[in-house]
């Protein structure tokens, strides 16, 4: 990012800090691989209103009972947004249906705000790469806002699009899913028409009365479009559960990370 400098954040790794936003939490793998491309790493984004330090339970759960412990994690910090009196990776808008006879009634997305927030986890992944960690061994996923924002990048970024180890998106969806707004934006970044083999875990309470059923149904569409099919894509819906992780969430991504980006002997 043009606005970011670069300066150590706790030990053996160097994160993007910008103005205005709080440094990210990085919590240093339990048992890191001595050769940093046998390594990994997991970049976690919080959903609307929330912190890094709100999901470091989270890295502390896994690293308490020694899962995942060849994973770094990051954990990085939306700026405050004014409309919002809070921390927001991009303006939420309604996610309420719109009459078909009525159109124009449509909220705009805050497209911008998207992509600068794109752009600030870009700046995280390149951070891992240059420690050595290669794409394939990062994992990249969020909650809510997180999870619309991590399935953006990996759908349009010119720089990682299909590139990532997997992709973890809980109780969110996918912004920018009516028409062809995405084709178009991958297309501009030089990308295929249809996504690559990247896994794609995805997470919903059945009782989330924040991500309607709806819009739920118009992501999974929305991916499969574009190519997203379901050799790599695992679904999980939680029957008791509404805008909100537990324990169960949290063993179903710990064993999708383990398949796709495993521990790795030296």
């Amino acid at each position: 990012m043009a606005d970011a400098e670069i300066r150590p954040i706790r030990r053996r790794m160097t994160l993007p800090t910008s103005p205005g936003r709080p440094d990210p939490i990085y919590k240093h793998a339990e048992k890191p691989a001595s050769d940093p491309a046998h390594g990994g790493a997991f970049i976690l984004v919080h959903g609307l209103g929330d912190s890094g330090e709100g999901l470091e339970d989270i890295p502390d759960q896994f690293q308490k009972n020694h899962k995942l412990s060849h994973m770094h994690w990051i954990l990085p910090t939306a700026t405050e947004h004014r409309d919002t009196q809070g921390t927001a990776w991009y303006m939420p808008h309604s996610l309420a249906p719109v009459p078909l006879d009525r159109p124009e009634l449509a909220p705009e997305e805050d497209e911008m705000g998207l992509l600068k927030s794109v752009g600030y986890i870009e700046s995280l992944i390149d951070a891992c790469v240059n420690r050595g960690i290669p794409p394939q061994r990062i994992v990249l996923g969020g909650f809510s806002q997180g999870c619309a924002v991590s399935l953006l990048l990996d759908l349009t970024s010119s720089k990682y699009a299909g590139r990532l180890g997997g992709i973890v998106g809980l109780m969110g969806y996918l912004p920018l899913a009516e028409g062809r707004r995405l084709e178009d934006m991958r297309a501009v970044a030089g990308l295929p028409p249809v996504h690559g083999d990247v896994p794609v875990f995805l997470a919903r309470g059945e009782q989330d009365q924040m991500i309607p059923a709806r819009v739920w149904k118009q992501t999974l569409d929305k991916l499969s479009q574009l190519g997203i099919g379901s050799g790599h894509l695992e679904i999980r819906e939680y029957e008791e559960l509404g805008h909100s992780l537990n324990g169960t969430v949290l063993q179903d991504v710990c064993s999708f990370v383990e398949r796709y980006v495993p521990a790795l002997e030296d």
